[in-house]
């Protein structure tokens, strides 16, 4: 594998137009074989809820954040969340995509070995 990066996912239904491109650019980057970490946080929380993945889209009549998640996890991308302390994920129908919730000790480990890190 190449370089390891880290892409925090930050954007989220607020800013629709903005949700696709973390997901095809860590398509293209594993494309390139570097190992690439989607972390959803913040907002982008909100796109692991299948409700929001399959109907946000970045622009009018274009395909669902979900298409481009999809994109990205057949192309090698990891897909973390952010598990926000005292909020239940079960209470949300989350995207099968998501490979598991992390804490934000395990971002901050992330962030400090891996050689990229992006924020979109």
């Amino acid at each position: 594998m190449g370089q390891r990066i880290l892409i925090l996912v930050a954007s989220g239904p607020s800013t629709p137009q903005r949700c696709a491109a973390p997901f095809h650019i860590a398509t293209l980057l594993a494309c390139m074989d570097a190992e690439v970490t989607l972390f959803l946080t913040g907002e982008g929380v909100q796109l692991a809820r299948e409700e929001i993945a399959d109907t946000l889209c970045a622009i009018d009549g274009g395909e669902p954040v979900r298409h481009f998640i999809r994109q990205a996890k057949s192309a090698g991308a990891r897909l973390l969340l952010c598990r926000a302390p005292g909020v239940p994920l079960h209470d949300y129908r989350l995207i099968a995509e998501v490979d598991e919730p992390a804490s934000g000790g395990e971002l901050a480990q992330m962030i400090l070995e891996y050689e990229r890190v992006l924020t979109l």
